[in-house]
Order: C-alpha cells, then sequence, then structure tokens
C-alpha cells in the first residue's frame, strides 16, 4: 500500500468511514489497477472499495475531495503528476491528472520564483510536499499549529525568502523597494494560506489522536459553531452521555427509594441466625419524580443549542418520563406529542419547521405558556429554559415567569451565549435573571451534561 493511500484510509475512518484491513487491500489492488491519472475514475473506483452505505459514500465523497484538493501523489514510476487546476473550458480528459496536458508548473521552481509569478498552482505541490516531507498527518493537538507551520515553511525554503526581502530592501534601486513590498506581501499570503492548510488536514486526521479525543473535543467546542459533518457523530456522543447518565442516576434513586438501614427489624428478623443479618430491611422513602418543562427558543443560532437538550431529556426517559416540550421563536408550540410518536432525530426537524423562522418574542412565548401550563405545574417541577433572552426590544413578560417562579420548584435558564454579553444591545437577562433559582452559560455538549446531570442529581 503506498503512503498516500494509507493517509487517505486513516482520513477515511477519522470521518467515520469504517474501513476494514481486507477493504484496504482491495483498495490497494485497485490503485495498482487504475493509477492516479483520472482523477474521477479513481474517486468512484475507490468508493466501490471503502464505501458501503449511502452515508459513507456521502463522506467518502466530501473526504476524497478535500484530501485531494492540494495533494498531488506520485505515479508507479515516480513521477509527480500536476494537480487538476487548469480554468481554461473543459475537454473530453477534463478530469485527467495527467501533466501531459501541458498545463504543468515546474515543481523544481524556488519558492520565490513561485511567489514573484504568483504560481498558485506550484505553490499547493510545494506545500503538499512540505506537508508529506514534515509528517503534517502526525499532528494531534491544535496548540501544534503554529509549529508545523514553521516546519512546512521551512523544507519550502523560507529562509532564502526573508533573506531576498531584506537584501531587496537594503538595495536603493526603486524598482527592488516595490520587488520587496511584492514578496512580503506573498510571502504572508503565503504563510495564511499554510495555516489554512494545515487546519484542512487536522479535520482529516484527528482521528490520529484517536476517536475519544476527537469527542472531547467537539463535547467542549461550542454547538454553534459545530460543522454539519460532525452532526451524526454528535448525536451519538449525545445518546452515549444520556446512557451514562441513566445508569449513574438509576444507580442512586434506587439508593434514595431504599431508605435507611431499619436496625431493629433486621435484628429482629436475623434472630434465628444468632444476629448475623442475613436479611436486610430498610426504612423505605418515598422518591418524588421530577416533573420537567423545557422551554427552548429555537431561533437563528440559538436553535442547535435547544435541539441537543430536547435530545439530551428524551434520551433520559427511563429516569424522567414526565417531560413536557415547548418551543417558540415568536408564537410558542408544544411538541411534546412529537417525541411521542416519533423518534428524536424524526422529531427535531419537525420542531423546527413548526416553531422556527419567526421574530423572537419572549413576553408572547410565556403568555403563550402560562395558557398551556401554569394550572398543571408545582413543586415537583423544573423549569429549563434555553435561550439568549435577547426579545427584539419587546416586553419580556418578566411578570409572568415570576408567577411561575411563584409555583415551581424551580426554574434554570440557559444561555448559550458568554456572560459578558448578558444584558447587551436587546437583551433582557437582568430582568428575567431574580426569577431563575440559576441562570448559567450553556453553549457546548459538556454543559448540557452537567446541567442535566445536576437537574437528575437533585431529583432523587
Amino acid at each position: 500500500m503506498t503512503e498516500v493511500l494509507g493517509d487517505f484510509i486513516r482520513a477515511l475512518r477519522a470521518n467515520d468511514v469504517r474501513i476494514s484491513a481486507a477493504e484496504s487491500i482491495d483498495a490497494a489492488r485497485t490503485l495498482e489497477l487504475i493509477g492516479y491519472e483520472r482523477r474521477e475514475l479513481l474517486r468512484a473506483a475507490l468508493g466501490q472499495s471503502l464505501a458501503k452505505s449511502a452515508y459513507e459514500k456521502d463522506r467518502f465523497g466530501e473526504t476524497f475531495d478535500r484530501f485531494f484538493e492540494f495533494d498531488v501523489p506520485p505515479n508507479d514510476s515516480g513521477e509527480t503528476l500536476e494537480p487538476d487546476t487548469d480554468n481554461s473550458a473543459p475537454d473530453a480528459n477534463a478530469d485527467s491528472l495527467d501533466p501531459s496536458d501541458g498545463t504543468g508548473t515546474d515543481t523544481q521552481s524556488s519558492l520565490m520564483q513561485m511567489l514573484m509569478e504568483n504560481d498558485t498552482a506550484g505553490l499547493a505541490m510545494a506545500m503538499a510536499a512540505a506537508a508529506r516531507d514534515v509528517r503534517l498527518n502526525d499532528i494531534v493537538f491544535f496548540t501544534q499549529r503554529g509549529l508545523y507551520s514553521m516546519r512546512m515553511l521551512d523544507a519550502m525554503g523560507i529562509e532564502a525568502v526573508e533573506q531576498s526581502i531584506d537584501q531587496l530592501r537594503a538595495s536603493p534601486r526603486p524598482d527592488d523597494q516595490t520587488s520587496a513590498q511584492t514578496l512580503s506581501d506573498r510571502r504572508d499570503q503565503l504563510r495564511q494560506e499554510v495555516r489554512d492548510y494545515i487546519e484542512k488536514q487536522m479535520s482529516l486526521f484527528t482521528a490520529n489522536a484517536g476517536r475519544k479525543l476527537r469527542e472531547e473535543m467537539l463535547a467542549a467546542s461550542r454547538l454553534r459553531e459545530i460543522d454539519h459533518r460532525d452532526m451524526r457523530l454528535m448525536h451519538g456522543l449525545v445518546q452515549r452521555m444520556a446512557k451514562k447518565l441513566v445508569a449513574l442516576h438509576s444507580r442512586r434513586k434506587r439508593i434514595a427509594r431504599r431508605g435507611q438501614l431499619d436496625i431493629r427489624r433486621t435484628i429482629r428478623a436475623n434472630i434465628e441466625f444468632d444476629g448475623i443479618p442475613f436479611h436486610t430491611i430498610w426504612r423505605r422513602t418515598k422518591v418524588d419524580r421530577p416533573k420537567v418543562i423545557a422551554v427552548c427558543d429555537v431561533s437563528g443560532s440559538v436553535a442547535r443549542v435547544s435541539q441537543f437538550l430536547l435530545m439530551f431529556l428524551y434520551s433520559l426517559q427511563d429516569i424522567l418520563p414526565d417531560v413536557r416540550s415547548f418551543a417558540f421563536s415568536g408564537q410558542l408550540f408544544e411538541v411534546t406529542d412529537l417525541f411521542a410518536t416519533l423518534s428524536v432525530e424524526a422529531a427535531l426537524p419537525e420542531v423546527m419547521d413548526r416553531c422556527g423562522g419567526g421574530s423572537t418574542d419572549y413576553g408572547r412565548a410565556f403568555q403563550d405558556l402560562e395558557k398551556l401550563a401554569l394550572s398543571d405545574v408545582d413543586h415537583r417541577t423544573t423549569i429549563m429554559i434555553l435561550g439568549d433572552a435577547r426579545s427584539n426590544n419587546t416586553d419580556p413578560g418578566a411578570d409572568i415567569l415570576k408567577r411561575f417562579h411563584d409555583k415551581v420548584r424551580r426554574i434554570i435558564w440557559l444561555n448559550p451565549e458568554q456572560r459578558t454579553l448578558w444584558d447587551s444591545g436587546d437583551s433582557v437577562m437582568r430582568r428575567l435573571k431574580p426569577h431563575c433559582e440559576r441562570a448559567i452559560t450553556c453553549a457546548s455538549l459538556s454543559d448540557l451534561e452537567r446541567v442535566v446531570s445536576d437537574l437528575l442529581r437533585t431529583a432523587v
């Protein structure tokens, strides 16, 4: 197996395409027959060997395009092939990677010459070659980006460029001064392109640090910044977090129900065993199951965080069976019925279709909530409100929230924005916060897990 194919398979695995050893061997044999010359043919052939389900075929296509965006693999004879960068009108062989079409660039040109000629194709090839030289696919942490950036630039010959800039700037000739400025600007542009290249490669090879590291990185990332390509992995991560919480808090609930040891009754029940407590008797305690009302703002960038909160709550039905859900942007709707009849994954798009798209109005939403739920809440009820409290300069309905506060066990406000942004612009957190037991920043899966875990811990 070639190094390029091995790296490509690692990138596929990092993007949730499961590949066995036998499938890797099949891909190597396919590559021997087809080669790298025809890009689209290679894409289709490797796709048949390595991608099985419709989901994996989509991930394969995205990963192939990203992996071979700059990378130019050598052919069997060791000759470097040109990237498919010709911007002229396509012909019958437009998908060919063969350099014989006359669009090639001399890959042996010096870095300074490529910069002065603004040779984007040559620079792309030089970056790919430098990445292989410094083994960029071994990068693990984001903190290593600067180190690998310096290594790649050194491998490309940046030192000679720096010396040339200094020499040109020392010259009294105006033309040399102009050349120095041009070369300096393009050097800075190259540095940014190298950083961008490293970012793209990190997204391909995160799996080099293991799936656990990737999931930890996603769990700590702001939900509004999660790429759509990672949504399937995020859904699985929520399910595992929820399963862990179910196992932990089901045990705590069993212990709470069991109560304290009744010493007198235990001694009497074990008299025939000379006082050895073969049978224990406990003072059972009644544990009220909590009632949870989730009120989620699904407007704009807040929507994604709300979706994950709903996913969390409905993944905990074994220990939180009594959950009512409401969603709003302007008017508020109860969406509990959607989760009762559909899977969580199918219900979430329906929630967005029913409730998303309006202008955010917290006052109107709380009025609707009062009509639908105020008469049903009691001392066992916990209300969780997820939103940024930006009500477009309308009345936020703080008096209604107070009426809920007077009847329920507690109100928890989860705000996806940083605390420094609360009360800025049209935010009304300062008016709503006094009627909440807790108001906290909640922007990542880790934040949501802590909030839900705290809810379960104090519910028994």
